[in-house]
């Protein structure tokens, strides 16, 4: 824990590279293997001050403010404890890496972070993986289940400004997904404005609603596969759920969404051997933050979806009509 104190309060000065940061975050990467679960509850407890004040989970700091942190100390596991599944264990492919952005293609199952029963996720293992790292947060996220490009940034100033060209929509962000039906006529945008809701178990999901926050993302057809549809979406706003959301809404959902899907195809889906949600975030670009030149990151279609649509193809689905 950077030589963190598990006996006696600690206290820290924050430097000018986390100038800016939350201390949710700050925190998760000081406190290196402790759970998040942990950090949020010595917040909620008051235990964490920063100038002498209480902080909550979304507080700024700045360089230079004086932080108390309470003594920290991690269970030891057992052997028996922890054992990351084959999705956490297997390397993380590196797409793109300098000293201001990291770029990896993160495999389907894998979140993106912890939390919400999730023990870690891409995040917290690189941080893990590299110690030396001062700075290293998400410019964006992708859903468990999807697979593909996922950018970070190594530095505050590449975070600040990838996040103002997402914000002022200088980013393109490209994915490929599989539905179900027929994908008639050529591309076009889906508009459906999305809203946010809790299921009494309090699982989240969204929904088009018309009081909900605008929404648009342009789809154009790529393949027809004799039922089915081989698709590019890109995000013009980036929205929770939003590409699975505006193709279900469209009368396409897309092929394993266990959410937004056709729950009786799916199972259909998994016998012929699609196991997962067919998503892939197979290309972002945008401009690199220090030297402004334009970045294309491209993930390739990983071997099980590929193999799927071979397997469409050989049972005689395929229609190589292309453009529809």
């Amino acid at each position: 824990m950077n030589g963190l104190s598990k006996d006696a309060v600690n206290w820290v000065e924050v430097d000018a590279e986390s100038d800016g940061q939350r201390i949710d975050n700050y925190l998760a990467r000081l406190l290196k293997g402790v759970p998040k679960s942990h950090v949020y509850r010595i917040l909620r407890s008051g235990e964490v001050r920063v100038n002498g004040h209480r902080a909550e989970a979304a507080t700024r700091l700045a360089a230079g403010d004086r932080l108390r942190i309470p003594p920290i100390r991690v269970a030891v596991r057992t052997a028996s404890q922890g054992v990351p599944s084959p999705v956490a264990a297997r390397p993380l492919p590196v797409l793109l890496e300098d000293e201001h952005l990291l770029a990896v293609d993160k495999p389907a199952g894998l979140a993106v972070h912890g939390g919400s029963g999730v023990s870690h996720g891409v995040i917290e293992r690189l941080r893990a993986e590299r110690p030396e790292a001062r700075f290293l947060e998400l410019v964006h996220r992708l859903d468990r289940d999807t697979s593909g490009v996922l950018l970070l940034a190594k530095k505050r100033a590449a975070l600040t400004d990838l996040h103002a060209q997402m914000r002022e929509g200088r980013t393109d962000k490209r994915y490929l997904a599989l539905v179900q039906g027929r994908w008639v006529g050529g591309g076009r945008t889906l508009d459906a404005p999305l809203a946010k809701y809790v299921l009494e178990g309090g699982d989240r999901r969204v929904e088009v609603n018309a009081v909900g926050q605008e929404a648009r993302t342009v789809v154009r057809p790529m393949r027809v596969l004799n039922g089915f549809s081989l698709v590019e979406a890109r995000l013009l706003t980036g929205r929770t759920h939003q590409i699975r959301v505006h193709l279900s809404h469209a009368g396409l959902p897309i092929c394993g969404d266990d959410k937004y899907g056709d729950f009786s195809l799916n199972k259909e889906l998994a016998k012929r051997g699609l196991k997962r949600m067919f998503l892939h975030a197979a290309r972002l670009q945008c401009v690199h933050p220090a030297t402004r030149e334009r970045v294309s990151i491209e993930a390739p279609l990983p071997a099980e979806l590929a193999r799927f649509v071979a397997r469409l193809e050989a049972d005689g689905a395929g229609q190589e009509g292309g453009q529809a």
